[in-house]
């Protein structure tokens, strides 16, 4: 697996978002250097720190202590000063305000989908990372009961191109599923 080289020498604890699935909200959401944004469920940190990357500010929340820690060392590895760790449980609620994008990876994320609705600005964007399908059928219900509009779910599957002097063609091996990106705007 191919990482920027901004998360090359990160340590990986827990499940990390990888470079396809952040580059599909990046690509729908359209944050840009001028974005504020909140990632819940910090983990490795390596989602906030891909985020921060393009982003003005990001904030990203972690209840556990074990993963707060890693995801700190990392972002401090990482050279970043724009991505700051809040050791707050996301089911509690969200501090920040008109925020553009609130990304959601843990389980049941989609009970902080109204804690997302209060952060984000008006057009702002909710993506939820979700491992099975049955998590975004929750998710898509919750997007809809608290009245999101252009709720849409992608799958961003990947493989290289071999390229030889014989003959071009795919690997043999790619890189399959990893989540469901289910969207939502304010």
């Amino acid at each position: 697996m191919r990482f920027p080289p901004i998360m090359r020498s990160l340590k990986r604890g827990p499940q990390v978002v990888i470079p396809k699935d952040f580059g599909m909200a990046v690509a729908f959401t359209g944050i840009g250097k001028k974005s504020t944004v909140v990632d819940a469920g910090a983990g490795s940190g390596f989602l906030a720190i891909a985020l921060g990357n393009i982003a003005k500010s990001v904030v990203t929340y972690e209840r556990r202590d074990e993963f707060a820690e890693l995801a700190e060392r990392n972002i401090k590895a990482s050279g970043l000063r724009n991505v700051k760790v809040k050791r707050k449980d996301i089911f509690k609620g969200i501090s920040e305000r008109d925020v553009d994008l609130v990304t959601l990876d843990f389980a049941d994320s989609e009970k902080a989908v109204k804690h997302a609705k209060k952060a984000l600005k008006q057009g702002g964007y909710v993506v939820g990372f979700l491992p099975n399908m049955e998590q975004v059928k929750e998710f898509v219900k919750e997007l809809e009961k608290n009245k999101f509009s252009e709720v849409f779910t992608l799958e961003c599957i990947t493989r290289e191109i071999l390229v030889r002097e014989q003959g071009m063609r795919p690997e043999n091996m790619g890189l399959m599923h990893t989540v469901y990106l289910t969207f939502g705007r304010k």
